[in-house]
């Protein structure tokens, strides 16, 4: 099992030194990587299933901060969870996503992709909340064949992008492309993991029931696109104070990887609770490991 952390500034904070404290702590513990959520904007009345989201939240562009963050760790993975896909142009996503990959030496690994669930957030970008999963789709597809592309160039003829031999460098560091895990709650989200991303990433109102229909779904359809179902990783959100029973179970229903959110808000105790959970997990012997 693999231990990731999140950092949400709508409860957090913006200041920058808390977030490169937060994000150098949770690296000495020996998280593996570290998230950060995303809205674009928001507005009066904007909810997500039962719950209003007040629209001062300070949401952060995550790419711009997964980048400041890069510039002040050394091996912590950067994760999004979710980017809105549907309302970012893929063809300047490709060129973003693989320029923070090489800056970071390949630590843009945890890019985790999600529709939105906001019209209003849709509206504002242009973008049709109906035609989103498409859209998301195609980006993705498109975002693979730039960083697939060589000097020839790529040409692509879609639904919502159009182009023909665009050449885009640099490519992302070390390998081929950059990872692209898929979330949601929805049995449509299953099926886009399974046919096109490299794990599912699913959100945290779920019954037990629904999550294993939606795992059986994400690798039937994984199986039937001609991919590998058991390359699928597997993310769930935890908490710091999950025990070594509960994540063993975790690991039993197929997780490969687990993000927990930090419940204090007040930054030393932020770490006190980070470090407990690195220790009850060994987290840095096992980085040590890694690294070695």
């Amino acid at each position: 099992m693999r231990f990731a952390v999140s950092y949400s500034t709508p409860y957090y904070g913006v200041d920058p030194d808390r977030i490169v404290a937060f994000a150098q702590h949770a690296e000495e513990c020996g998280f593996e990587g570290l998230y950060m959520p995303e809205h674009i904007v928001l507005y009066p009345g904007a909810t997500i299933g039962p719950v209003e989201l007040p629209p001062t939240l300070p949401y952060v562009d995550p790419l711009s901060c997964l980048a400041f963050i890069a510039a002040a760790t050394n091996r912590i993975l950067l994760g999004t969870g979710v980017l809105l896909l549907p309302y970012r142009h893929p063809v300047v996503l490709a060129k973003q996503l693989a320029t923070i990959d090489v800056l970071s030496k390949g630590r843009m690994r945890l890019l985790t992709i999600g529709l939105g669930g906001l019209p209003g957030e849709a509206a504002a970008v242009g973008v049709d909340y109906a035609g989103r999963g498409r859209r998301a789709d195609e980006a993705i597809d498109v975002m693979r064949l730039l960083w697939a592309g060589d000097a020839d160039g790529v040409s692509f003829h879609g639904e919502f992008f159009d182009f023909d031999d665009l050449v885009s460098f640099p490519k992302p560091h070390g390998r081929a492309d950059i990872p692209i895990h898929v979330g949601g709650s929805s049995r449509a989200a299953a099926r886009r993991a399974g046919r096109r991303g490299d794990g599912y990433f699913p959100g945290g109102m779920l019954t037990p029931d629904e999550r294993r229909t939606q795992l059986d779904l994400a690798r039937t359809a994984a199986a039937d696109a001609g991919r590998d179902p058991r390359a699928l990783e597997y993310t769930r959100w935890a908490s710091t104070e999950i025990t070594p029973d509960r994540v063993e179970a975790f690991a039993a229903q197929g997780v490969t990887r687990l993000v927990v959110n930090v419940a204090a808000t007040d930054p030393v105790e932020q770490r006190d609770e980070m470090s407990a959970f690195a220790d009850r997990f060994r987290l840095a012997d096992d980085a040590d490991d890694d690294a070695g």
